[in-house]
C-alpha cells in the first residue's frame, strides 16, 4: 500500500505512513527478525545517515528561532525520512521486494494512464488536482507527477527482467515511451524535463560500448536540443525561464516562478552567512525570509511558516548551516555508496533514482515536501531491499559489488 499510494492522493499516503509505522513498530516489539534482515540493515550506510539527520533536526528544536509548533511541524516532514528504514527492516527476502515494486508500478502506471485521459480530454473523475483539466496531473502538480514519470520509465527500463518477465523488454519499451512523451509532450514542468533529459542520457551511456561512454557528455545537450525544436511544451518552459531570469536581473517585481525562486534563495544566501555554522533552527526558513525582507521592506507582508525556498540544498543551510549542506550531501552519498554494492539492474535503478533526487533537489525541496518527498523516500527504501535481500531460501552472502558505469 506504500509502494502503491505515492503516486497517488495525500489521503493514501498519510494513511499507508501510519500503517507502515505501526506495522514496524509490531514487527519491533512482536516479530523475530530473520538473520538475513539483519545482516542487510548492517551492510547499509543509509540507516545511520537518516538517524543523524533526524537526529541533528530534533536537535535544533533547541536554538530555532521559530515558534517550537513551526518547528515541531518542519521535524515532522523530515520524518519521512525514517520510511527508507522501516522498509528495508520489513521487508524479508527478495519476493517481498518485488511485491513492493510490483504495487508501485502498477500504481504508476494507472497515474501515466490518467494523464494521458486527460489530455485526450476524457473524464477522469478520480482526479483531484487542481492542475488536472489545464495541466494534465491527476493528484499532484504537474511538477511533481514530471519528476515522478521520469523516475519511473527508469525503473522499468533498469528492472524491466525482474518486473515483467518473458516480455520485458517489449513492455518496459512501451512503458518508457509513453511515460518520457508524457513528461516531454504533455506535462509543463521543467523539473521534470531536466530529470527525463539526465536520465535518459545516464541510461543511454549505460547501454553504450565502454569505448563510448564519454559522449554523455554531450548527451544531455543533444537531447535538449532536439526537444527544444520538437517540443512546445519544452521550447516555452525554457524560453520562460531565460525571460523570468531577465526580469529578476532588472529588478522587476518577482510574480513569476524563476523570480520567486530567485529571490527566494538569495534571502535565503543571506541567512547562511548570518548563521553559518548552527543555522537558524529546523522550521526556521520562513521566519529568516520574513526578517530579511522586512529589513529591505518595512511594508513586507508576511509569507505562511513552514515555508520554503524551493531548493533543499539551501534549507537545509538555513536551517542547520553548512554542517547541513554537507549532511544532506552525505546522506545523498550514503545512498550512493550502498548502491556499489547491489548487482547490476538493482544498482542502476537505484543510482537513476538518486540522480533524479539530487537534481529535484535544486530547484525544488524534494524531501520537505509532501508527496514528491514521500514518492522518493519510499522508492529508495523498497530499492535498497530489493538489492540488499535474497531469494527465500538463499544463503545470505555480500552482494557481488557493481560499479557505477559497469
Amino acid at each position: 500500500m506504500a509502494a502503491a499510494a505515492v503516486g497517488l492522493s495525500m489521503v493514501l499516503i498519510s494513511i499507508s505512513k501510519l500503517l507502515l509505522v505501526i506495522c514496524s513498530l509490531g514487527v519491533l516489539l512482536f516479530a523475530r527478525r530473520a538473520q538475513a534482515t539483519r545482516n542487510a540493515m548492517t551492510g547499509l550506510c543509509t540507516p545511520l545517515a537518516v538517524l543523524l539527520c533526524l537526529f541533528t533536526f530534533a536537535a535544533s528544536l533547541f536554538w530555532t528561532v521559530a515558534p517550537q509548533a513551526e518547528g515541531l511541524t518542519s521535524l515532522a516532514k523530515y520524518g519521512k525520512l525514517i520510511m527508507i528504514i522501516l522498509l528495508v527492516l520489513l521487508v524479508r527476502d527478495r519476493r517481498e521486494a518485488r511485491i513492493g515494486l510490483a504495487a508501485f508500478v502498477f500504481a504508476q502506471i494507472f497515474l501515466l494512464a490518467s494523464s494521458w485521459l486527460l489530455f485526450a480530454q476524457f473524464p477522469v473523475p478520480w482526479a483531484t488536482s487542481r492542475m488536472a483539466l489545464g495541466e494534465y496531473s491527476v493528484f499532484s502538480s504537474y511538477l511533481d507527477q514530471g519528476i515522478m514519470s521520469a523516475v519511473f520509465a527508469a525503473i522499468c527500463w533498469h528492472l524491466r527482467a525482474c518486473l515483467f518477465g518473458k516480455f520485458g523488454h517489449k513492455i518496459a519499451i512501451f512503458l518508457v515511451v509513453a511515460a518520457l512523451a508524457n513528461v516531454f509532450f504533455v506535462l509543463s514542468g521543467r523539473s521534470g524535463h531536466l530529470v527525463a533529459i539526465a536520465l535518459l542520457s545516464i541510461g543511454m551511456m549505460w547501454e553504450l560500448p565502454k569505448q563510448y561512454r564519454a559522449i554523455v557528455i554531450l548527451l544531455p545537450f543533444l537531447l535538449a536540443l532536439g526537444l527544444f525544436f520538437s517540443s512546445a511544451k519544452v521550447q516555452d518552459r525554457l524560453t520562460e525561464v531565460a525571460t523570468e531570469v531577465r526580469g529578476y536581473s532588472n529588478q522587476v517585481a518577482q510574480t513569476t516562478s524563476s523570480g520567486i525562486r530567485l529571490q527566494f534563495w538569495q534571502r535565503s544566501l543571506q541567512s547562511i552567512r548570518q548563521h553559518p555554522m548552527a543555522g537558524s533552527g529546523v522550521g526556521s526558513w520562513s521566519h529568516e525570509f520574513n526578517r530579511l525582507e522586512r529589513e529591505q521592506n518595512p511594508a513586507h507582508i508576511n509569507i505562511d511558516a513552514n515555508g520554503n525556498p524551493h531548493q533543499e540544498y539551501l534549507l537545509w543551510g538555513v536551517q542547520l548551516g553548512i554542517p547541513g549542506i554537507l549532511l544532506f550531501i552525505a546522506l545523498l552519498i550514503s545512498v550512493l555508496r550502498d548502491t556499489l554494492k547491489m548487482e547490476t539492474p538493482y544498482a542502476r535503478a537505484t543510482q537513476s533514482t538518486l540522480l533524479a533526487l539530487v537534481i529535484a533537489c535544486m530547484f525544488n525541496s524534494s524531501i520537505y515536501d509532501a508527496q514528491i518527498g514521500d514518492f522518493f523516500c519510499v522508492l529508495i527504501g523498497l530499492l535498497l531491499a530489493l538489492g540488499f535481500t535474497k531469494t527465500a531460501g538463499e544463503a545470505t552472502s555480500t552482494p557481488p559489488t557493481s560499479r557505477l558505469c559497469e
